[in-house]
């Protein structure tokens, strides 16, 4: 309920300062009108719920002079924690941000300017503070429309936000990045000017860090329809440094064209691509890791041309409209996209060269009603396997098409134009037991003229064409599971992240165990922080999982020991390896650093500690692209081994191992999440 104070109004009459100095804060505890077109130079705090604030066309002036970044400070306007608040009409300039939301729900914020805040267009690389216009944490449900935030270093920041409406906003011309999104779920952009995010110095080859759009760390589930991402360093980039991936997000109908660097560069899974624009940048789509991924209907046209943008040409392809390389991309569909006038490949995937493809490359793709036109190839493919091509028009190629190393390429003969494709629907699990029939059903697959279907399985390597495949996994871990159902001219797939399941007859703690769990962190010489576990329902073995993340996190080494007692008297002489499931998500960026985790088994006498050889970290360095969202097992045999260094001190036992500990380093301070399953030693 709205509370009655509300229903007053306010009108404050403040006449402006002679001088730039900030006075005394505004504090806002009901609905306030401020004097028409009036000139403050102080800042706005709310501190009520359900209040109504009309800028009434004022202006809230801080100490910044443009041009002199480190004259900004202060903020605009402030609220945390406060609920269904309505801000219009209010302009704000020469803060360092113009306005900072920190918790809070159903916000309504329309037609207001945070123009002219924090800028600078000067700055070198790196991201820099969460600073510019409008900086808003763990704000959800809102509404933003037909706002402007120019001229500053981030035009909306949303950090933990969801489902928010983003509407008719002007964001354009920032020296960082126009929207900036991470950890955000379920908003919906739509019809934003998103242009120039832009830092970049006259004759520079690299735009440093900006881009209009800029997704990251569990971004997942959002709308982009109708923006302008034009001219910016990068279009829209989706970024993975920390190997948190943003999926699920659908992008309709936004021109991104005119980037320095690329149109649209995404290192996520599992992002639609609908009828956008991707032209004349060094690349049109930049896609590395982008396995799971569906475009449809886009143009990407006239990209790395020598006389526009034409920056890190590649070795072999030089530029093109549609590009993955840099790693895997599986289960993915381009179709109905027109790729003309490029600077090298209308159509580019480029498994893993050093390994020819053995360590990842493109798998299970269709390629299907595209237009390839007066590019110097129509497709230029290198190390990929099932590739199917259908319907596809390839016109004035220079070079025409390109593919070595590419297995199982299958063509189908050309159909009427326009005709629909049948539809591939996948029933089965995503889990089994090893040892046990895991049964898939491609029966409910549909043509929309009634025609048969074919298809064709891969169970993790095995190879069907029934409607329905059967395989038992002989061995734990994860398994791509693919279908292609065809009616002779045109095809649809579908696909499962398996994982294969043992049963663990005697967990180490990972099965309803947390509350025996301890740990010691390194840099925390106040005292102040600690491992907090907790049983989570949503394991992989068992019934449990345990999961576990710093309350404070110093920047530093981070253990987790079970017991916490080190009393646990395990005999572990005849046992051959340690064993468990593990997954993460970690806000820093650049995520986890150093070696990890590193292992360690505690004896009286000594200490036995595994560590990942050549510094590898298994959080940062999984071994399918996958990992970076699901499960992942590890296997380290006691003995040491090739992927395992061993590292003895004292006189060690394993008669007689007393606790186990887990280590964890991360770049930068924020706490990370660490899940793990299934701990046992065998």
């Amino acid at each position: 309920m709205k509370p009655s104070l509300a229903n007053s109004v306010v009108v404050l009459l403040v006449v402006a300062a002679a001088t730039p100095c900030l006075g005394e804060e505004l504090v806002i505890t009901q609905d306030t009108v401020l004097e028409k077109d009036a000139v403050l130079q102080r800042s706005l705090v709310i501190k009520s719920d359900y209040v109504t604030i009309d800028g009434n066309g004022a202006t809230l002036a801080g100490p910044g002079v443009p041009g002199k970044p480190e004259t900004f400070q202060g903020v605009g306007v402030l609220a945390e924690g406060c609920r269904g608040v309505t801000l219009r009409n209010l302009k704000v300039k020469g803060f360092a941000s113009g306005l900072v939301v920190k918790g809070g729900d159903r916000w309504l914020i329309e037609k207001c300017d945070f123009s002219d805040n924090y800028h600078a267009p000067e700055a070198g690389w790196g991201n820099g503070p969460r600073q510019g216009g409008m900086i808003l944490t763990g704000v959800r449900d809102g509404i933003f429309r037909d706002n402007r935030a120019n001229r500053v270093w981030n035009g909306l920041d949303l950090d933990n936000c969801s489902g928010n409406l983003i509407v008719r906003n002007n964001f354009s011309h920032c020296s960082n990045v126009c929207l900036k999104m991470a950890t955000a779920t379920n908003n919906r952009v739509l019809d934003n000017n998103l242009s120039y995010g832009l830092r970049i110095a006259p004759g520079e080859v690299h735009a440093r860090d900006s881009t209009s759009v800029l997704i990251e760390s569990g971004s997942d589930d959002n709308e982009f329809r109708g923006n302008d991402i034009t001219h910016g360093g990068d279009g829209i980039f989706i970024r993975v440094l920390n190997n948190w991936v943003s999926k699920n997000n659908v992008f309709i109908e936004n021109d991104c064209s005119y980037a320095h660097n690329n149109c649209v560069e995404s290192w996520s899974p599992g992002n639609t691509f609908i009828r956008n624009k991707a032209n004349r940048g060094s690349y049109g789509f930049w896609l590395g890791g982008s396995d799971q991924t569906v475009l449809v209907g886009n143009e990407a046209a006239y990209n790395g041309l020598p006389g526009e943008h034409h920056n890190a040409p590649e070795a072999g392809f030089s530029h093109g409209g549609i590009v993955f390389v840099g790693g895997s991309s599986s289960h993915s569909k381009l179709i109905g996209n027109y790729c003309h006038h490029n600077n090298g490949g209308g159509i580019v995937f480029r498994g893993d060269v050093a390994s020819k493809g053995k360590r990842w490359n493109a798998f299970h793709w269709i390629v299907q009603g595209n237009r390839l036109e007066n590019n110097r190839w129509g497709i230029y493919g290198l190390y990929g396997d099932w590739m199917l091509l259908a319907d596809n028009v390839f016109r004035d190629n220079a070079e025409g098409n390109h593919f070595e190393g590419v297995t199982n390429l299958i063509e189908l003969k050309a159909g009427e134009r326009g005709e629909a494709a049948p539809r591939a629907v996948l029933d089965g699990p995503s889990v089994a037991k090893v040892g046990q029939p895991a049964h898939f059903d491609a029966s409910h697959s549909t043509d929309p003229r009634g025609r048969p279907l074919t298809y064709r399985w891969d169970l993790g390597g095995a190879v069907s064409s029934e409607v329905k495949a059967t395989r038992t996994f002989a061995q734990p871990g994860f398994h791509r599971v693919g279908l292609t159902v065809s009616n002779g001219r045109l095809a649809d797939l579908a696909f499962r992240d398996f994982l294969a399941v043992e049963d663990v007859a005697d967990e180490l703690g990972t099965e309803g165990g947390a509350a025996q769990w301890g740990s010691e962190i390194e840099g925390d010489a106040a005292g102040k922080a600690h491992l907090a576990f907790r049983n989570d329902p949503q394991g992989i073995v068992g019934r449990f999982a345990l999961r576990f993340r710093p309350s404070v996190y110093p920047g530093m080494d981070v253990t987790a020991i079970y017991p916490a007692k080190r009393n646990a008297g395990w005999d572990f002489s005849n046992r051959k390896q340690l064993t468990f499931w593990m997954k993460y998500q970690n806000p820093n960026t650049g995520g986890f650093q150093d070696a990890g985790p590193v292992v360690w088994l505690d004896t009286s006498k000594g200490r036995i500690t595994f560590r990942p050889a050549g510094d590898k970290n298994f959080l940062r360095e999984a071994a399918a692209s996958e990992n970076r969202w699901i499960w992942q097992r590890l296997t380290i045999p006691l003995a040491g081994g090739e992927a395992w260094k061993r590292e003895i001190a004292g006189t060690p036992d394993l008669k007689r191992i007393d606790a186990i500990g887990f280590a964890f380093d991360s770049w930068e301070g924020e706490p990370f999440t660490v899940w793990l399953d299934g701990l046992t030693c065998e």
